[in-house]
C-alpha cells in the first residue's frame, strides 16, 4: 500500500474551493431543472456552524431523493465539462460504489489503497441517492443486513489489499463476484423508491446515518424523514447560497448529537488519505 500524504495548508484551502466550484455548477443545473439536493452531513454543519465548510473538513455530500438522483443524471450532461462530470457505475462501468462522485475535470485524486482500481479518479464531491425503506423496523433491519452484504462485496477489491489472513482470503473470494449482480439488486431497490410515498428513507450504499449517533432510538436509526429531503432553505456557504434541510436542527441533532461542541483537537483531521493528487491548473501529480 502507498504511504498516505497530507495537503499543506495552501492545498487544503484549494481543495475545498475546487469542490465549491463543482457545487455552484451542480446547484445552478438543479436550478434550472426543477432538482431537489440537500447539503448533508458535514457540508450542512458547516454551512451552519461555519457559514462555509468546517475549517479541517476536506469533502463536500450532497443528498438527493431518489427521483431527483435519476432526474439529475439524466441532464448531468448540461454541466460545464470544463468544470465537472458525473460518475456512476453507468457512467463508469469501474466505477464500484452505490452512490455517484461529482468529479473535478483534469484533476487527480487516489485514495490510500485504491491504486490499482481502473475507475476514472479525481478530486470529488459525494451524491448519495436515498431510497425508500421497509415501514417497519425489523423490515429496515433485515434490509440493513442485506445491503451491508452488497456493499462489502462492492469493497472487496479495496479489502482484499488491505487485509490479511482469513480476511484477506475472504475478501478475495467476494471480489470474484460480477459487480453487476450487486448493482442490479440496488436498482430493484431503487425502482420502489418515490418522493411522494410516505417510507422512510436512507442511502442504501453507505452505513445507516443513524447509526453513527449511538443515542438515536431503534425506530430512527436506520431510516430519515423524507421531508428532509423535500423541505428545504437556502444557507450562505462560502458566501453563496445553497439548498439544505428546513429543519437543520433535527437533521445535526440526529446525525452528530451536540453540533454546536467542537470535536478535540487531535479529531480535526483531513478525512480521505490519498497518495496521488494533482489540482487542474497544474501538470505535475504529486
Amino acid at each position: 500500500m502507498n504511504k498516505a500524504k497530507e495537503l499543506t495548508p495552501t492545498q487544503f484551502r484549494k481543495m475545498q474551493l475546487t469542490e465549491l466550484d463543482m457545487l455552484i455548477e451542480f446547484d445552478r443545473v438543479c436550478r434550472e431543472n426543477n432538482i431537489n439536493y440537500v447539503l448533508f452531513g458535514g457540508s450542512l454543519l458547516g454551512a451552519v456552524r461555519h457559514k462555509g465548510y468546517i475549517p479541517w473538513d476536506d469533502d463536500a455530500d450532497i443528498g438527493m431523493l431518489r427521483e431527483d438522483y435519476n432526474a439529475f443524471k439524466k441532464v448531468a450532461h448540461q454541466m460545464d465539462q470544463s468544470i465537472c462530470y458525473f460518475q456512476d457505475h453507468d457512467t463508469d462501468s469501474e466505477y464500484r460504489w452505490g452512490y455517484g462522485k461529482l468529479r473535478r475535470t483534469n484533476t487527480v485524486y487516489v485514495r490510500v489503497g485504491q491504486e490499482h482500481l481502473k475507475c476514472k479518479t479525481g478530486i470529488f464531491v459525494d451524491v448519495f441517492p436515498m431510497d425508500d425503506v421497509p415501514k417497519s423496523v425489523i423490515g429496515q433491519i433485515i434490509q440493513d443486513r442485506r445491503v451491508y452484504c452488497l456493499r462489502k462485496i462492492l469493497w472487496s477489491e479495496v479489502a482484499k489489499k488491505q487485509t490479511t489472513g482469513v480476511k484477506k482470503a475472504w475478501f478475495t473470494l467476494l471480489s470474484k463476484i460480477p459487480v453487476d449482480g450487486v448493482f442490479n439488486k440496488f436498482n430493484k431497490i431503487a425502482q420502489k423508491s418515490k418522493n411522494s410515498s410516505p417510507n422512510r428513507v436512507r442511502c442504501m450504499s453507505f452505513p445507516a446515518t443513524g447509526t453513527l449517533y449511538k443515542k438515536n432510538p431503534i425506530s430512527e436509526r436506520y431510516s430519515m424523514p423524507k421531508s428532509w429531503f423535500l423541505d428545504r432553505s437556502e444557507y450562505e456557504f462560502e458566501g453563496i447560497n445553497l439548498y439544505s434541510s428546513k429543519d437543520y436542527d433535527t437533521v445535526l441533532n440526529y446525525i452528530y448529537g451536540d453540533y454546536m461542541k467542537l470535536p478535540p483537537e487531535d479529531k480535526r483531521g483531513q478525512h480521505s488519505p490519498f497518495s496521488k493528487i494533482k489540482f487542474q491548473d497544474e501538470d505535475q501529480i504529486l
